[in-house]
């Protein structure tokens, strides 16, 4: 499921992020056997490997999914869907692999999002989540996301959506090397926020952090920590206010309590999803904000020709994966295949020697006709695997060699009636 700026205004996605109880709720489907969520601010996203034998099954945990999101965040199931988009199968590497390499983003190309990718999956691994398919899925949209960045020009053809901030907010300010900035938060975007301003000439920078990180924050990045009891100060004396934390940072109370000059102007930027900053702050005097919804009205439009080359990148990384994908789904049939051709030939040797018939060129014959029988099968298989019709060979196999397979992958072994099965 994903809900994200191209389907839902921030107001909504705000709610998704700080309402979602983390990947672990959905465990609570048993039909869900892993769950990966991706929350950032522009999106909200459940990835789920799910167990399921037929599209209307899958489709029933999906609905289930979305009623639990939408409970969490205080909506009903209808007002929800119409701002979500609900995946199944091949579309879903394909939008991750997009999603990852900044594609699908307010800003196309943006550099933040292959980051929060990757700490989505880490995430799910702390809580348990995880399964091997969600991990080859993440890791190969992280593989593709730094394909993408490597091969083309798509990151000049966008810009982050702190540099996007920064590049509106020059207009409003002093000359950058004369510009005193707060920073409040010390996540991955306050890192982001400082490279950025260091590259702009800013020389003072302080950082404050609601959770009281400041500190080892600044002694990392060579910057001023400002502890609770001196953040009004820094406030007073500010031109730019950056806010990238996970709870309100800002308000008119706060603006109020610095004593700020009503003739010293002061530019507020909120990158926070929910957002950090307090509306009616852009109604004190002398304040401007810029919020999330503000700064992505101006995303520049994308270069073309970066932008093609790099969705062909995408389009070509999310079949490889959907391929390898079928060809694993294949592994326990041709497996059991095969042991089952090498249990026929196995017997018909010990019965040649048990008759005296055996000699090695009898046998390398054998073996090199077990090899051509199994090699038209075996892809065969990949090949009905990838079209989504692996259950025809399964059942071509029980019917035609009492072969059961199980889903599993777990090895075969031999039954007692000679035949190989899947437990």
């Amino acid at each position: 499921m994903s809900a994200s700026h191209r389907t839902a205004d921030f107001s909504l996605l705000e709610r998704l992020s700080s309402g979602h109880g983390g990947a672990a709720t959905h465990l609570t489907d048993p039909e869900v056997r892993g769950a990966v969520v991706v929350a950032t601010c522009n999106r909200y996203e459940s990835y789920l490997d799910v167990e399921a034998d037929s599209d209307t099954a899958a489709q029933d945990v999906l609905d289930r999914a979305l009623e639990r999101i939408a409970a969490n965040a205080g909506l009903t199931e209808p007002e929800l869907r119409p701002r979500t988009r609900m995946m199944k199968a091949s579309r879903v590497a394909a939008h991750l692999f997009a999603v990852a390499s900044g594609l699908d983003s307010v800003v196309l190309g943006e550099d933040e999002i292959a980051g929060q990718v990757r700490r989505s999956l880490a995430d799910a691994r702390k809580a348990g989540t995880t399964t091997a398919s969600l991990e080859r899925l993440f890791q190969m949209a992280s593989a593709t996301s730094r394909g993408v960045k490597n091969t083309t020009k798509i990151n000049a053809a966008g810009r982050s959506m702190v540099r996007l901030a920064l590049d509106l907010a020059e207009t409003r300010l002093p000359s950058w090397s004369q510009t005193k900035v707060l920073i409040i938060g010390t996540g991955a975007y306050a890192r982001t926020t400082l490279a950025a301003l260091r590259d702009r000439g800013v020389g003072v920078v302080d950082v404050a952090s609601p959770s009281g990180r400041e500190r080892r924050f600044a002694v990392r990045d060579g910057v001023q920590p400002i502890s609770h009891e001196n953040r009004a100060a820094s406030l007073a004396a500010a031109d730019l206010v950056i806010t990238s934390t996970n709870v309100v940072a800002l308000s008119t109370a706060d603006l109020s309590a610095a004593g700020r000059d009503p003739g010293h102007s002061l530019l507020v930027i909120d990158l926070g999803l929910p957002a950090n900053v307090d509306k009616d702050v852009a109604h004190h005097g002398g304040v401007d904000l810029l919020d999330l919804e503000t700064i992505s009205l101006h995303a520049p439009v994308q270069e073309l020709n970066a932008s093609a080359e790099a969705f062909d990148l995408v389009d070509q990384a999310a079949k490889d994966f959907e391929q390898r994908s079928a060809e694993d789904s294949a592994a326990p049939a041709i497996v059991a295949y095969r042991t089952h051709v090498e249990q026929v030939l196995e017997a018909e040797l010990a019965r040649a020697r048990a008759r005296g018939d055996e000699d090695d060129e009898t046998e390398r014959a054998l073996r090199h006709f077990a090899s051509v029988l199994i090699h038209t099968p075996t892809t065969r298989a990949r090949e009905a695997a990838a079209g989504g019709r692996l259950g025809e060979v399964v059942a071509a196999m029980r019917t035609l060699y009492g072969i059961e397979v199980a889903a599993d992958g777990e090895p075969p072994q031999a039954s007692q009636s000679g035949t190989v099965a899947l437990p």
